[in-house]
């Protein structure tokens, strides 16, 4: 029950990354035919920006669980299966206080940004702690997901994003390793 509703966390991460994406192009094509029809988009670069960010942050749960972020797995790889652990653990554990630490100083900047209600300079007054909340909302997922890895390493299984390259390798895909 609780893996399912992990998997689902990190599905759900993914929909408002997805969602994020599309709404970069829906605001892409209205702009597009702003122009043909010459009536300005105010704020459209604006809102691009944030659905980027909202997107990339979003989607960084699962791009690690599908072993897809970029790792250098060069010294672990050379590792005998003991020692390999313990630095696989190590690594997880460094990678969830970097977590931990991005998600703290985002959510502050949240915090901070309602605190004084700060409203963006652009075309459209946006208070910014809206666009902001993805930061600390998306680090937050990616922080559960190092932890459930680290859970899984330390009960003694191999990580997902191991897992998950290793197959890519066998069915003959090395895009990821590009």
């Amino acid at each position: 029950m609780i893996r399912r509703g992990l998997d689902a966390l990190y599905a759900v991460g993914a929909a408002l990354a997805a969602l994020s994406l599309l709404g970069i192009f829906l605001v892409m094509m209205a702009q597009v035919a702003c122009r043909f029809l010459n009536t300005p988009f105010p704020g459209a670069d604006d809102i691009s920006a944030y659905l980027c960010v909202s997107t990339t942050f979003f989607a960084l749960a699962l791009t690690f669980k599908r072993g897809e972020l970029i790792r250098v797995g060069l010294l672990l790889e050379k590792l005998a299966p003991g020692p390999r652990r313990i630095m696989e653990m190590l690594a997880l554990a460094l990678a969830a206080i970097g977590c931990a630490y991005a998600v703290w100083w985002t959510a502050d900047d949240v915090r901070f940004s309602i605190e004084i209600e700060d409203v963006a300079q652009g075309a459209l007054a946006i208070p910014l702690w809206i666009p902001k909340l993805a930061m600390p909302l998306g680090a937050g997922i990616l922080l559960v997901a190092v932890l459930d890895e680290l859970a899984t390493v330390l009960r003694g299984g191999r990580p997902n994003y191991v897992i998950a390259a290793e197959e890519r390798a066998a069915r003959g895909d090395f895009s990821a390793e590009v």
